[in-house]
């Protein structure tokens, strides 16, 4: 749609990142205010009309309106509501069950990038993205009428609470948030350019992220399940460590298409379980009471990294440099800011648990 603006559409991703957490630190107060019910419902027409109303763009800006600002406060009303909902109701198997719900974005990610690439082959990318509009409407309205929290939330007292943060370990995961973020997308955002880079045929460069998005569903619920019987503390640590290990052992050295699949294999087992792992062990660390504003705090912690991440990434790579595209740049701070987080998952670990590597936490 814009051909040769890499740095300025990384914007919109950006912006959409950011968005989709700016109400975080409000979530408990809007749940209690206005309830679930209506949070989904202002987020199922700010996401269909994000999409109907980017198909009508013709600059880039427009799409920082539409996909970015839009789409993404859409993301942000729903968002927060449907990870509450199963981090509530569920004890034992709650790694396995935000798992499981949290797998729902990698479904998501796989059929929608082949939907809309077969859409703006058949109807062209403005009518693709009216359609896509129109199928966000219908399963969002879904949503809106299943999902409920186990209880009614509290009133938080302020518009803003942050008695969250008077527990050390809350702010260690707030922390791995904010550095995670910085790093966790430069593999789906920059994975299909750097395949074509090494050679890659265009399916594969095309697809690259969709699937890695589908394989992030095997270790969301993979990590889930097996987080419930060795301590999600313990996986946490694990998955973010092997994370950021992958990019620096892996990705860095990839100079084909057959390694560029390993790794985007094995990322999206590893950082799939980073995705589920945090909102499964936040629980255990603030308790019920503080659910919903300890949600809404440690996912605003997204917040730098989704505005800076990729324009950071993008620049380091600078596609138009006199010697091309230098992608270790990027994939070295993506690796060592994942492994800077796996420190501090660990130090959560110690805190929990002690230096036992065996004991459940």
């Amino acid at each position: 749609m814009f051909p040769g603006q890499m740095t300025a559409l990384s914007w919109v991703g950006s912006l959409w990142l950011a968005m989709s957490v700016l109400l975080g630190p409000l979530f408990s107060y809007l749940a209690w205010r206005i309830g679930y019910t209506w949070l989904l419902v202002l987020g199922t027409l700010c996401s269909s009309l994000g999409f109907m109303m980017a198909s009508l763009a013709s600059e880039v800006w427009h799409l920082y309106l539409t996909q970015g600002f839009l789409l993404g406060l859409g993301a942000s009303l729903i968002w927060f509501p449907c990870i509450s909902s199963p981090q509530s109701w569920f004890l034992k198997n709650r790694g396995l069950a935000v798992g499981i719900s949290m797998a729902g974005s990698g479904c998501g990610g796989l059929v929608f990038s082949n939907v809309a690439q077969a859409l703006m082959k058949t109807v062209g990318i403005h009518w693709a993205m009216r359609v896509l509009g129109f199928i966000v409407l219908v399963l969002l309205s879904f949503c809106t009428l299943v999902v409920r929290p186990l209880n009614p939330p509290r009133d938080p007292g302020f518009p803003i609470t942050l008695v969250p943060f008077r527990n050390p370990q809350f702010c260690i995961l707030f922390m791995i948030q904010v550095i995670t973020n910085f790093s966790f997308n430069i593999p789906s955002t920059f994975l299909p350019s750097y395949a074509r880079h090494v050679g890659a045929d265009e399916w594969t460069a095309t697809n690259m992220s969709a699937i890695m998005s589908a394989i992030m569903v095997i270790g969301k619920i993979g990590s889930g399940f097996v987080s419930d019987r060795i301590g999600r503390a313990n996986m946490n640590a694990i998955v973010i460590c092997m994370a950021g290990l992958l990019c620096l052992v892996l990705w860095l050295p990839a100079n084909n298409t057959a390694t560029v699949w390993a790794f985007a294999a094995l990322f999206g087992c590893f950082g799939g379980g980073y995705m589920a792992m945090i909102p499964s062990l936040l629980v255990q660390v603030v308790g019920p009471e503080l659910l919903e504003p300890a949600n809404g705090l440690v996912f605003f912690g997204w917040l730098p990294g989704g505005i800076f991440g990729s324009p950071i990434a993008s620049t380091l790579i600078n596609e138009n440099g006199p010697n091309g595209p230098e992608y270790w740049r990027a994939i070295v701070f993506g690796g060592v800011m994942m492994l800077g987080a796996g420190v501090l998952a660990y130090t959560v670990k110690i805190m929990r648990g002690g230096l036992n590597p065996l004991r459940k936490v």
